[in-house]
């Protein structure tokens, strides 16, 4: 028995090392990088042949074209998958938890508002008995008169606490109302960057369009951005991603910047043609490239910034898609061609 064992756990490392090296050999064919998501992903793309990521890859690689970092992106498979998924859904029931909690305060305002009314319906009922009674059995005016006094300060004293419960609940209501919008805002936009993201641009997309507009989308990806990560830290890197978008943002205001994803960001072009959104965005490429970037901490220097951009002109019939695909085709172009540079269709 323990020669079989031994058989089968020899049998089950070969099957495990032949995996191995299928999944290093299908990154080396791919020339993607083998880090964690890359690896993950060609993992799950080899232990399973006939699934349906196995048939998506075999889609954008016939004719023997390589799979980019944002194809795998696109597919969806993560390093550790349902982790950013586990984050948004926490931070969901978190805002739906206290948007809830608001939604039960203003209901327990609403109930008290409406026990002080009925209250105050009863008290006003039982006043005018009173005075009508004081008026059969007193014939005295003075007495009339503070019996009249004594009611309106109650009716008064009861109508200020009305008002100011309905005021509390206004405030309820109000609070209720930002929340929502900024639960809605922060579903469109990038936390990092605070640009819009790919949701936004998509939805700007689709009205624009929708609209005639002439529109033209440029996808930018920053040079050798791994490096910097890998060099100084992802704190770094994200003031870089900052950077770029501030940069991005004053050189094309107007038109739309958002972060499209990693070191990936996108401007939806409107109302302009193709010429002049090159020449707005090729300003903002030159502005980055020619700042020196240093360390916060140090002032050493960072060294070179730069990006590379795809411009593609939009046609009557295109879909968002269509027209990122062509903007990221040209992208690769200019990455192909030296980077730092924009390259248009």
């Amino acid at each position: 028995m323990a020669g079989v064992r031994a058989v089968r756990a020899s049998s089950a490392g070969d099957a495990s090392r032949r995996l191995y090296d299928r999944i290093g050999a299908f990154l080396f064919d791919q020339r993607l990088e083998p880090d964690p998501t890359n690896f993950a992903f060609a993992y799950h793309l080899l232990e399973n042949p006939e699934g349906p990521l196995a048939r998506a890859v075999a889609a954008l690689t016939d004719g023997g074209v390589r799979l980019t970092q944002r194809d795998i992106e696109s597919l969806g498979c993560e390093a550790t998958p349902g982790q950013s998924e586990a984050a948004d859904g926490k931070k969901a029931e978190g805002l739906v938890a206290q948007t809830q909690m608001q939604v039960e305060g203003f209901e327990d305002i609403m109930h008290a508002m409406r026990a002080e009314t009925e209250g105050f319906g009863r008290d006003l009922a039982a006043s005018a008995a009173a005075i009508n009674q004081s008026r059969a059995e007193v014939g005295n005016d003075g007495v009339m008169l503070d019996e009249v006094a004594r009611i309106t300060a109650a009716m008064l004293t009861r109508v200020r606490t009305a008002e100011s419960r309905l005021e509390s609940a206004t405030r309820e209501a109000s609070d209720l109302r930002k929340k929502l919008e900024e639960a809605r805002d922060n579903a469109r936009r990038d936390p990092l960057t605070e640009l819009p993201n790919r949701r936004a641009l998509e939805e700007a997309f689709t009205a624009q369009s929708a609209a005639g507009e002439r529109l033209c989308l440029a996808v930018c990806d920053v040079d050798h951005f791994k490096s910097v990560n890998d060099r100084f830290g992802h704190a770094v890197g994200d003031r870089v991603l900052k950077a770029i978008a501030e940069a991005l943002s004053q050189a094309c205001s107007g038109h739309l910047v958002a972060r499209y994803g990693g070191e990936e960001f996108a401007v939806l072009f409107a109302g302009i043609a193709l010429e002049p959104a090159r020449a707005t965005l090729d300003t903002a490429r030159a502005t980055v490239a020619a700042k020196r970037y240093r360390l916060r901490e140090s002032d050493a220097p960072l060294g070179e910034i730069t990006f590379s951009a795809g411009l593609a002109a939009g046609a009557r019939d295109d879909s968002f898609q269509s027209l990122f695909q062509r903007a990221d085709r040209l992208l690769y172009t200019a990455k192909n061609n030296g980077r730092n540079c924009v390259r248009t269709g």
